[in-house]
């Protein structure tokens, strides 16, 4: 069976829905080093408005196009903090790890990503505040195999070959899946390989089930190659994606906060008050066909909401989950890093 044609070029689509947990040595290393921050402190005129002459809003996305890239075209956040004297400057990342380094270094004020690098970056100390929950986490990343596989279960993949690649949100969401079944990463053959690698060995039977995200998931699922064996809506087990913003401007600048969250609404208005136009002006870019970005949409709808007790408490299992792996060495309550007041004030003042 041929390669899909289509693999290459959607790979960019990801953003921060897909292998936002991709690991720094798994691909995820960011060859754009963003020159330190300019974060000249604001000061306040004789009328008490602040003077943010001098400052530089870093704002980090993952590949090119889709919501952020219209939100470039259209300049929406440089006409938002420009009104303000701010200046803003978009760095492009391939994955959450490096955006987590970019950020300790001040290099980085904004970031969106999925649910495995800010629980590493917390174990590891970094101070970083989640602001608002940006992918719910339900249908994002699953578990595939092939149409005609005899696979009907978790507990078939016993003895199979299940590809992932590690440090991924995909990589925790195989290992809390098998937990909750009762089996053990050594009750089947794990083999750690990147999606491009993957979408061959999966084609040619080479291995028996794929954990992975979209828009792996819709582009196999879509094309009648593959079938999802499971995924967060039916194993409970969720994979959300967040933005990020660096504590230490949150602290000087918390309006600046505020209105990123409310431009970003602005955009996802667009986009769903533009549906037709938004997918097309993806495929195009993308150059693939339409009905694949309207499934990854539906699989991964972008939202920009406060991140409820739930989702935090089901954070807080990841990160106990990856603390028994080994994966983090530190305990952490992540309760500590999540501040719902910047995404509240921002939707109350778009109403």
């Amino acid at each position: 069976m041929k390669r899909m044609k289509w693999v290459t070029p959607i790979v960019a689509l990801m953003l921060v829905l897909a292998g936002c947990g991709a690991s720094g040595n798994n691909g995820g290393n960011n060859t754009n080093e963003a020159p330190a921050n300019d974060t000249t402190a604001a000061s306040a005129d004789n009328s008490g408005a602040k003077n943010y002459d001098g400052l530089t809003v870093k704002l980090g996305y993952q590949g090119k196009g889709g919501l952020f890239g219209k939100a470039q075209e259209a300049k929406w956040f440089e006409d938002a903090y420009g009104e303000l004297g701010v200046n803003v400057e978009w760095v492009e990342f391939q994955s959450g790890p490096p955006m987590i380094e970019a950020m300790t270094a001040n290099h980085l004020d904004f970031a969106g990503m999925g649910n495995m690098p800010p629980i590493a970056a917390q174990a590891a100390g970094v101070d970083f505040t989640i602001i608002s929950q940006v992918l719910e986490g339900k249908n994002n990343v699953a578990i595939i195999v092939p149409q005609d596989s005899a696979i009907q279960s978790v507990a078939d993949l016993k003895g199979k070959k299940v590809a992932v690649t590690k440090g991924s949100n995909a990589y925790n969401f195989l290992y809390r899946v098998l937990d909750k079944e009762g089996l053990k990463d050594s009750d089947l053959e794990v083999i750690q390989l990147q999606p491009d690698e993957t979408q061959p060995s999966f084609e040619s039977g080479k291995v028996d089930a794929w954990a992975v995200w979209d828009p792996y998931i819709t582009l196999n699922t879509l094309t009648g190659k593959a079938r999802v064996l499971t995924d967060g809506a039916s194993s409970g087990v969720l994979s959300p994606s967040f933005q990020l913003v660096r504590s230490g401007f949150a602290k000087d600048y918390p309006e600046l906060v505020t209105l990123y969250l409310k431009t970003l609404q602005k955009a996802i208005q667009w986009e769903t008050d533009n549906k037709d136009e938004a997918y097309q002006r993806y495929a195009d870019e993308r150059q693939i066909p339409v009905d694949v970005i309207k499934g990854i949409q539906e699989r991964s709808t972008f939202i920009n909401i406060p991140v409820t007790d739930e989702v935090i408490a089901e954070q807080q299992k990841t990160a106990d989950f990856q603390l028994a792996l080994g994966t983090i060495r530190t305990q952490i309550d992540v309760t500590k890093v999540f501040d719902n007041t910047y995404i509240e004030e921002a939707l109350k003042a778009s109403e």
